[in-house]
């Protein structure tokens, strides 16, 4: 059974995800909470698979909440969507850089919505390549410090070719394609990577490419 955590500080919204998510045989709602703070304390409480956090709220924030649950070793298995009502806005990457798996438009199709409810559970990219490459061109465009190599220095060859391609964007079926592997051994390679690096999940695996100076703007 996955366990969700919804946090948003509208009931409406929360119903509304509540009711839909009580559909499916193996989906649990476990708590609602309006606020950041209030979902930090249920969090650690109901210890959530998933924590569906809404970006704008009273009290505390979602990018706080989300950085407060990716910093408690307690909460290591809460995977944080972010809920947003604007698409790419300035928050998203903040979001992603402070620890959340991925995110979601709220008026996402209600098939896809499940479905990145069910990848985030996995601990898979939740962020469609079409969406990563969005966030690149919108919010890695801009030069970063010279942090080349920093961190690196532990990936294999293969490793560090399997990061680029994640960080142009491209799920583990089209690197095993590119590389000429297995999807398996694609995937054992990012994962590798990701623990190496410390990487929380894929998304954090793009940024931490971009912020060592391994990918930049101009050759993704």
């Amino acid at each position: 059974m996955i366990r969700v955590l919804l946090v948003d500080d509208q009931p409406l919204i929360r119903s509304g995800f509540r009711a839909f998510l009580d559909l499916e045989d193996d989906i649990e709602v476990v708590a609602e909470a309006a606020n950041g703070q209030e979902g930090l304390e249920l969090a650690g409480k109901h210890l959530p698979d998933v924590a569906l956090i809404d970006i704008q709220m009273p009290v505390l924030d979602g990018i706080e909440t989300t950085r407060r649950i990716a910093a408690d070793p307690a909460l290591a298995g809460v995977h944080v969507v972010i809920l947003t009502n604007y698409g790419l806005d300035e928050y998203v990457f903040n979001a992603l850089s402070a620890g959340a798996a991925g995110f979601l438009v709220k008026d996402i199709e209600p098939e896809d919505f499940l479905h990145a409810v069910r990848v985030a559970t996995r601990g898979d990219a939740l962020l469609a390549p079409s969406i990563t490459r969005k966030l690149i061109n919108r919010y890695v465009s801009q030069p970063l410090p010279n942090t080349t190599g920093q961190g690196l220095e532990g990936l294999t060859g293969r490793e560090r070719e399997a990061v680029v391609l994640v960080a142009q964007g491209l799920s583990n079926d089209e690197i095993a394609d590119h590389m000429v592997i297995s999807p398996l051994t694609a995937k054992t390679h990012v994962n590798r990577a990701m623990t190496k690096l410390h990487a929380r999940d894929r998304a954090q695996l793009v940024i931490l490419a971009y912020e060592s100076g391994l990918v930049t703007p101009r050759n993704s």
